[in-house]
């Protein structure tokens, strides 16, 4: 079984909580702690912020090239939940130059949690991410890399987007704080679940042409906006949508009320290769989901929420009928853990309850402890002109959040470059704040930079000094901490050892009544039946018995995930 829980990760937790504390005390008794040394940093920062285009590219650079020198002590993630499997079988699938997969002829072994078996064999999410691993297993072996790539573009955006908001040394300030925060330990670099990255990665593509267009209505901004749209589009289009209509709406009022805006017929001279990628990515989102779903209106989700799901996504909306379910691990996963949550939200205690979790979820993942105490200013941010409109958006994410029967972190990663600039306002705030007429402020900003970088020490040692993280990736207190620790090897040396041997493999997979179904097995290649190793699930003798017969040619495994150590058997004689 997979090891690990928020019990265990407490006490990371617990250290950055201790030095965030600790810093604070620091600040107030002793202000001036370290100001030379703090200044001579800070005059670098300055000057190179000043070279806005080698900041960015110095931010991207550093996502990239801090995350593969950790590469020692942080490998390369393994698979772990479902989402994972569901989004590598999407950029496996595109790797091999196919949109989807035929349904296979013994299917109903091969049912999993977030995968479409009918009409065609495929993920049941949006292609964004998938399409990101795929050009990482294609470009360079691996589809990790492709999210690496994309996190540094992230990280550069985010810079980029902060220069049109804020200083340009507080904007390559937030992009550094990104790579520390976001792009070397978080689950969106960690794991291959959620698109956290290219989700963001296309919100700081919108946020940060709009004043630039505001400015000047040039045809490169409203390319790189258009460019940001398509990546919301294949990763999180609800939450897009809930971030682009604002946007929109500002560009017209700017339009209509700047006496300097161009005539009609320039605009829509600079418009047209914004307007063109915005066609293109419709088209080809269209022409995907037609392949997968069977209809260029079917969306990706719906066809698996049809299949399997009770309960809805918003609040509002009422459970529909328990469908027939084969495997009783997906109809606990749907029926027992989703139900839990759907029902908390629809009393109205749990309600009251949960929407402010919700809201601590989001704030644990962007600030953790280290980046709280500057929110104390966000009174102050509230009064600024500058930054009403991404108050505006802070609120319409918030507003995502609580009709939404579900929540994980990197459903508002749309909106990351908005939490960024408002925390970094409210931070601009903090440095300037005295107490008795000491920089106490100041001092505060600084320590808790040092308490970000100080919290690398533990994190890479943390097997070491028995602090592991917790299994899952969007488990409470444990995003931003997350890692591939020892999650996922347990399948992973089994899958090995399988597939040394002579010969193709089927593996029959058998979970005793308590199983987790976040700990799945069932998971496989686009093209079931030419994989070295098939892993199907255990439905009884007798439907077994056609399963082995199909695959006569193939040696035949029992595995046992539940048992002490995983148990890899023969199949019995069913033949």
């Amino acid at each position: 079984m997979i090891t690990g829980g928020s019990g265990d990760h407490l006490s990371l937790i617990a250290v950055e909580a201790s030095l965030t504390l600790c810093s604070i005390a620091i600040a107030f008794a002793w202000p001036g702690l370290g100001q030379r040394q703090f200044l001579a940093v800070e005059r670098t920062i300055r000057a190179l912020a000043g070279r806005k285009a080698l900041a960015i590219i110095i931010v991207g650079a550093s996502a990239i090239g801090l995350r593969l020198a950790l590469l020692p002590w942080n490998p390369i993630p393994l698979p772990v939940i479902p989402d994972d499997f569901s989004f590598l079988l999407a950029g496996n699938t595109f790797a091999s130059g196919r949109l989807t997969n035929p349904t296979p002829e013994m299917w109903i072994h091969f049912e999993s949690i977030f995968i479409d078996i009918k009409p065609t064999y495929m993920s049941m999410y949006f292609p964004g991410e998938g399409l990101v691993l795929a050009a990482g297993k294609v470009l360079f072996g691996h589809p990790w890399f492709g999210l690496l790539l994309v996190n540094g573009l992230m990280c550069a955006a985010l810079c980029w987007m902060l220069q049109a908001w804020l200083p340009p040394c507080w904007a390559l300030f937030g992009g550094l704080i990104a790579v520390l925060r976001i792009s070397l330990f978080s689950y969106w670099i960690n794991s291959y679940t959620g698109g956290g990255a290219i989700a963001a990665l296309g919100g700081a593509l919108v946020l940060g042409a709009l004043p630039r267009l505001e400015k000047s209505w040039l045809w490169k901004q409203g390319l790189l906006m258009a460019i940001g749209m398509v990546l919301l589009a294949y990763t999180r289009p609800f939450e897009g949508v809930l971030l682009c209509v604002p946007v929109l709406i500002a560009m017209i009022w700017r339009y209509k009320t700047d006496r300097d805006s161009p005539n009609l017929a320039r605009l829509a001279q600079n418009a047209l290769p914004g307007l063109m990628v915005l066609l293109i990515g419709a088209i080809w989102l269209g022409y995907y989901d037609y392949r997968a779903y069977g209809s260029p209106f079917t969306l990706p989700y719906s066809v698996n929420r049809a299949a399997y799901a009770v309960d809805p996504y918003f609040v509002w909306q009422t459970p529909r009928a328990e469908p027939v379910y084969r495997h009783e691990m997906i109809r606990k996963f749907y029926v027992s853990d989703e139900q839990d949550i759907y029902r908390k939200l629809h009393s109205l205690p749990g309600f009251l309850i949960g929407t402010p979790d919700k809201i601590l979820i989001l704030i644990e993942f962007f600030a953790g402890f280290a980046l709280i105490p500057p929110l104390c200013m966000m009174r102050r941010v509230i009064l600024d002109r500058r930054v009403r409109f991404l108050l505006l958006l802070l609120l319409i994410s918030f507003t995502g959040i609580v009709i939404q029967t579900f929540f994980v972190q990197h459903y508002v990663a749309p909106f990351t470059a908005v939490y960024y600039a408002l925390g970094l306002q409210a931070t601009r705030h903090l440095w300037i704040w005295k107490a008795g007429g000491q920089d106490v402020g100041r001092a505060m900003v600084r320590l808790l930079v040092c308490v970000c970088l100080l919290m690398v020490v533990p994190r890479l040692l943390n097997r070491l000094l028995g602090m592991p993280v917790p299994a899952y990736p969007t488990e409470k207190w444990a995003c931003w901490w997350y890692g591939p620790d020892w999650h996922g090897t347990e399948r992973a040396a089994v899958a090995a050892e399988l597939s040394r041997l002579p010969g193709n493999q089927l593996a029959i997979v058998r979970y005793a009544p308590g199983h987790d179904p976040l700990n799945e097995w069932v998971y496989n290649e686009p093209n079931i039946d030419t994989s070295k190793v098939i892993w199907a699930r255990d439905m009884g003798v007798a439907l077994d018995r056609d399963l082995v017969r199909h695959y006569s040619a193939r040696s035949v495994w029992l595995v046992q995930p539940d048992t002490a150590p995983v148990s890899v058997t023969p199949y019995p004689a069913v033949r």
